[in-house]
């Protein structure tokens, strides 16, 4: 008994001076070959929780007691060091094959928020050629979407007292802009496919944009067509990010009233997993994405949070939830690095029709405007 513990306490005393060690030595080493802050908080934040408990009871003996019955057993540092230095978990075979099978790692993506029956429904990003993005397509409107445009012009003065004058303080730009509907496709069935020059997530800027407005909310609307702008340059579809980053730093450098900022996209996701029916009235719901591919993120995501729960309590369902994505299965950075309140947000999937996203456009400017108020008024009493 006595060797076990002077054995394991030996092993101990081994791994702190081996930390102590670490640490000293990339502390000292020059600044480019450091790791990050970044770095070190994913190891440590991969790592099993009661390693800390464990760490906080040699100091203090009394938390021993906080431990839940049936786990106040220290984790073997064997299992410690695996995680540490392969980032694989023993307990967890996902941490192996994600690393060893190319595109596993994409489904071990983070859902933090979520309506309740949407933790499983993931967006999907279709990545077409650019040929078959800027190919031409039949594209037609329905009687129903048209009426909906005519009550937005009928009701276009201002409804809320408050106003930004003439700030623009609301930008929205769309680095998919050709992603369209099948509802107003005829000839097209494939969603991978659903593109249009005229007919598509453009449409539905414009029309949150008008609610922006309604409400007192000064809005600028990029009306740049990427697609074409790409095939200008010789740039892939996939590199559609690295285009609307030109326009979103003009946008910053001429705008310096801009505190928000949304890149509007279309999910590829089917109908049942897009839409939501509230008081007999079809929506096209909404899924806020937060890139983690840059330090800032958290000023971000606490944004869409906070957006979340306000359109869950007025608009229950509408709101898919708030979707955490890294580099590993896409941008990752989304041009959220380049202004503060910046979000990429889906907007229904391929089988919506525009009334239904007109219908999210306008609930979403709803719940933004009271959000963007109160925050407003907080800042004017402080």
């Amino acid at each position: 008994m006595v060797q076990t513990f002077s054995r394991r306490s030996g092993l101990y005393i081994i791994f702190f001076v081996s930390i102590f060690l670490l640490i000293s030595i990339l502390t000292a080493v020059q600044p480019a070959y450091r790791f990050s802050s970044d770095t070190l908080s994913n190891w440590t934040k991969e790592m099993d929780s009661a390693i800390f408990y464990h760490l906080i009871t040699m100091e203090n003996r009394a938390y021993k007691q906080s431990f839940p019955e049936g786990e106040a057993e220290i984790p073997q540092l064997s299992g410690v060091f695996l995680e540490l230095t392969s980032n694989v978990k023993p307990t967890d075979p996902r941490s192996f094959f994600g690393n060893e099978i190319p595109g596993f790692s994409i489904f071990d993506n983070q859902l933090l928020m979520a309506s309740e029956n949407d933790f499983t429904h993931f967006p999907i990003e279709s990545n077409p050629p650019l040929e078959e993005v800027l190919r031409e397509r039949e594209a037609v409107l329905t009687g129903e979407d048209e009426e909906e445009t005519g009550d937005a012009e009928e009701t276009e003065e201002t409804e809320s007292k408050q106003t930004t004058g003439d700030r623009d303080v609301v930008f929205i730009y769309n680095t998919h802009n050709r992603e369209s509907f099948l509802p107003h496709l005829p000839d097209e069935t494939d969603p991978n496919s659903a593109m249009h020059g005229e007919i598509n997530i453009t449409n539905v800027s414009d029309r949150l944009a008008e609610g922006l407005k309604r409400k007192g909310i000064g809005t600028q609307v990029d009306n740049t067509d990427f697609g074409e702008l790409l095939n200008e340059r010789g740039m892939g579809y996939h590199q559609s990010y690295e285009v609307s980053r030109d326009i979103v730093a003009e946008a910053v450098a001429g705008n310096q009233e801009i505190q928000y900022m949304f890149d509007l996209h279309r999910d590829a996701l089917r109908r049942d997993k897009t839409t939501q029916t509230i008081e007999g009235e079809d929506y096209a719901k909404i899924l806020f994405v937060i890139g983690t591919g840059h330090p800032d993120y958290e000023r971000n995501l606490k944004v869409a949070t906070e957006l979340h729960g306000l359109m869950e309590e007025e608009y229950p369902g509408l709101s898919r939830g708030v979707f955490q994505k890294d580099g590993s299965s896409g941008n990752g950075v989304y041009n959220q690095d380049m202004a503060e309140n910046a979000l990429l947000i889906e907007f229904g999937g391929v089988d919506n029709t525009m009334d239904e996203l007109y219908r999210s456009a306008d609930a979403l400017a709803e719940v933004f405007s009271d959000y963007y108020w109160d925050a407003e008024a907080v800042q004017s009493d402080e």
